[in-house]
């Protein structure tokens, strides 16, 4: 993720879910995947900071502190959000990603060592999980998280959730494809997956945290309704 972007439309329904979760007592380790930052705008994106009678309403604590960390530009937003506690007793790891190898195994290394009394941890790439197109090491992996570094994290006994952005293709078969291969990494997890018009999250249950996380994100769903954030299992079986 790129820091310019902390506040945005995104991120509050991001933290929104995080949110949910961490107030099931769900313990959250957030790994941001910090990238440098590009030459795009937020400008369009925060528009809904000025529209509380629309949006305030879905997490009016949340919104109120997105709200506030937006009004100081040119500071570590990031910060001003992980010392704001609006993610109850979660853990942070915001080192910078590289796209060398090398370094990128050194930063999952000591995410894991950071996050490792974390119950889930949350990944938040730029873009989402790997294209075939950008293997390891090659310029801009830095913007996707990969399928074996899911698998080592699953292994180390965390449940994950994983930021999505839709690609330019039919967003049912993106997620059956990304489920899929989730799935086959994963033994004996559960798998959920939460919409918004945008973007998806992908969440591996894990065994450990089964009936907390189930019950947690059930009461997601049930908040809000499919123009803020939807949700739904998906069947263990899919592959």
């Amino acid at each position: 993720m790129k820091e310019q972007y902390v506040g945005d439309e995104n991120d509050y329904r991001k933290y929104a879910l995080l949110r949910q979760l961490a107030n099931a007592g769900v313990r959250i380790g957030v790994c941001w995947m910090l990238t440098p930052p590009d030459d795009g705008s937020d400008g369009g994106k925060t528009a809904y900071l000025k529209r509380p009678d629309r949006w305030r309403a879905h997490d009016p604590d949340l919104f109120d502190v997105l709200r506030s960390v937006h009004d100081y530009p040119g500071v570590r937003r990031l910060r001003l959000i992980e010392r704001s506690g609006v993610i109850p007793k979660a853990l942070f790891f915001n080192e910078h990603l590289s796209h060398r190898s090398d370094l990128r195994s050194v930063f999952f290394t000591a995410a894991w060592s950071e996050l490792k009394s974390a119950d889930l941890i949350f990944f938040d790439p730029d873009n989402g999980f790997e294209v075939a197109s950008t293997p390891k090491g090659r310029a801009a992996s830095s913007k996707f998280i990969y399928h074996d570094e899911i698998a080592e994290t699953y292994k180390r006994g965390h449940s994950v959730l994983v930021y999505q952005h839709f690609p330019r293709q039919p967003r049912g078969q993106v997620i059956h494809d990304l489920a899929t291969k989730l799935v086959a990494n994963a033994s004996g997890a559960r798998l959920w997956c939460f919409r918004t018009p945008q973007i998806a999250f992908l969440m591996l249950i894990h065994p450990h945290h089964a009936q907390k996380l189930t019950e947690a994100a059930e009461s997601a769903v049930d908040r809000w309704g499919a123009g803020f954030l939807s949700g739904t299992a998906i069947p263990a079986t899919i592959a």
